[in-house]
């Protein structure tokens, strides 16, 4: 299984939101060091916690400090845009960094009814919209988009049960994450998703087979209580953003343990440090192998984050000395 890094920019507490991105594109540069396959970034917005807005940008500066190392949204979200101009965007990026660019697309909608608003969110058909961006990048649409890629731009669906539909169908490479992959609770209906996926799957040009990508948050430290630890700043953000509706920066570990967590905060701060894969460095490896073989996962994409730079510069050695 490959492995790749996400790295949504999380802020941190006592830091600028303009520290979260430079703190992203140092991060893929060190990815590219330690010898991960892949960098991803991802698109929020109104969002305290997250300053990774613009995907295409963010991505442009990472290509102006790396070489080899692949660059990935995951995602960019498509109800948010005309699929002609991230087409544009990433065949822009295509040039700067011939084949090493891929495009995740999600269709999540904007965080809150204000954001939603302000991105002039309208009911959209996201199969079309995906089937029209390949178009463009394909050189098959009705108009001849312009820059051309310098070399094919893989296109991945950030996928949830339908979202797999949309792909088999479309003939694309997929992301999961999150209650597909079982980890927390029943693994048989991921399972299930994935091979009615893989069964449906209608081969392309873009992608003759079905390949599955999995994403969650992973973390590896000396010992079991200090990846623990690791997680804690998350969780609390995360409890906060479930019961506040404001997902705020992370806090170092001391002041996440030390939060006076309502019952049910402590729930939700339970439920993201266990969907997790924190622990040392043969206790993941174990975790990562029990979910490569029953997702039949090529890529693992790492999305975890605490507030310790250090600390995750660390956990991102950790793993690519795992999985060399």
């Amino acid at each position: 299984m490959h492995l790749s890094l996400l790295d949504r920019s999380r802020t941190r507490a006592g830091e600028t939101d303009a520290a979260a991105v430079l703190g992203t594109v140092e991060r893929a540069v060190r990815a590219e060091r330690l010898g991960h396959r892949r960098f991803w970034v991802a698109e929020h917005h109104g969002v305290p916690g997250i300053a990774g807005a613009a995907p295409a940008v963010l991505l442009a500066a990472v290509a102006g400090r790396t070489t080899a190392i692949r660059l990935g949204s995951a995602g960019v979200m498509l109800p948010h845009h005309q699929p002609l101009v991230v087409a544009e965007q990433f065949a822009t990026l295509s040039a700067l960094a011939p084949g090493r660019v891929d495009l995740g697309l999600g269709r999540s909608p904007g965080f809150t009814p204000p954001v939603r608003r302000a991105l002039r969110e309208t009911e959209r058909d996201f199969a079309a919209d995906l089937a029209e961006l390949g178009a463009h990048l394909d050189g098959t649409a009705e108009i001849t988009m312009h820059p051309r890629p310098s070399a094919d731009v893989p296109m991945w669906v950030l996928a949830t049960g339908s979202g797999l539909e949309v792909a088999a169908a479309l003939g694309l490479p997929v992301v999961v994450g999150g209650p597909l992959l079982g980890v927390t609770g029943d693994p048989e209906p991921g399972r299930e998703a994935l091979a009615r996926y893989r069964r449906t799957y209608r081969p392309s040009a873009r992608a003759p087979e079905p390949e599955v990508a999995i994403s969650l948050d992973v973390l590896v430290a000396d010992t079991a209580a200090e990846a623990a630890d690791l997680l804690l700043p998350e969780a609390w953000a995360m409890a906060q953003a479930r019961t506040t509706g404001v997902f705020p920066p992370l806090e170092p570990v001391a002041v996440a343990r030390a939060a006076p967590m309502t019952a049910v905060q402590r729930r939700h701060a339970g439920r993201t440090a266990a969907s997790a894969v924190a622990g040392t460095a043969s206790q993941v490896a174990g975790r990562l192998a029990e979910l490569a073989e029953r997702t039949g996962a090529s890529e693992l994409v790492a999305a975890g984050s605490t507030f310790d730079r250090a600390a995750l510069t660390a956990s991102d050695a950790a793993l690519a000395a795992l999985l060399a």
